[in-house]
């Protein structure tokens, strides 16, 4: 194996880790930011410039950089193992890679909107938002791991399954946070 390799897939895991950090906690700050909306226009003319800073240091600093070296990372891997892009199970990575680029231009459009004060989403949708990433990544190790020895139907069936027992965690938080808000 060439001795390169080794080191760029190194960084490309510790990218990928700093650029799934920076997508969950942009949505948390997202619900924290649409929360604040409740708040007296004090309290929310505050809070809601402290989100707006948070946000785009978060964004700047940490998850923009954090997805372009995640990709430079993997294409320089591409670059070192050519065969790479025979084996069966990359396109299926690529997809879901894709899909998690979508999902982190959306993030970037989200946390512009509410720049300039759209709230397009309750806090509870953007919990439920946050979780889509946690899907995709699971996709992406299950299917880089497991390699050709996936079987699909199996794997598509425990997603679904992840998918539905954490939009019933999120729920489940929500009626909570509701039942201990109202304790004195």
């Amino acid at each position: 194996m060439e001795p390169y390799y080794l080191y760029i897939l190194a960084l490309h895991i510790i990218f990928v880790v700093c650029w799934m950090a920076g997508l969950f906690y942009i949505v948390r700050l997202f619900v924290y930011h649409q929360e604040a909306n409740d708040r007296t226009e004090i309290e929310r003319d505050i809070l809601q410039r402290q989100y707006i800073i948070m946000e785009k240091r978060l964004w700047n600093v940490i998850t923009v950089p954090a997805m372009v070296l995640t990709l430079l990372a993997g294409i320089v891997m591409v670059a070192i193992r050519p065969g790479l892009l025979h084996a069966p199970w990359l396109p299926i990575k690529l997809i879901f890679v894709v899909l998690l680029v979508i999902y982190h231009f959306i993030c970037q459009r989200i946390m512009k909107q509410m720049r300039r004060g759209i709230f397009k989403l309750s806090s509870t949708q953007f919990r439920l938002w946050n979780e889509l990433p946690t899907l995709l990544l699971v996709a992406i190790v299950f299917t880089v791991v497991l390699k050709s020895a996936i079987d699909w139907v199996y794997g598509i069936g425990g997603l679904l399954v992840l998918g539905i027992v954490l939009m019933i965690a999120v729920k489940l938080y929500k009626n909570y946070r509701k039942k201990n808000e109202l304790k004195p």
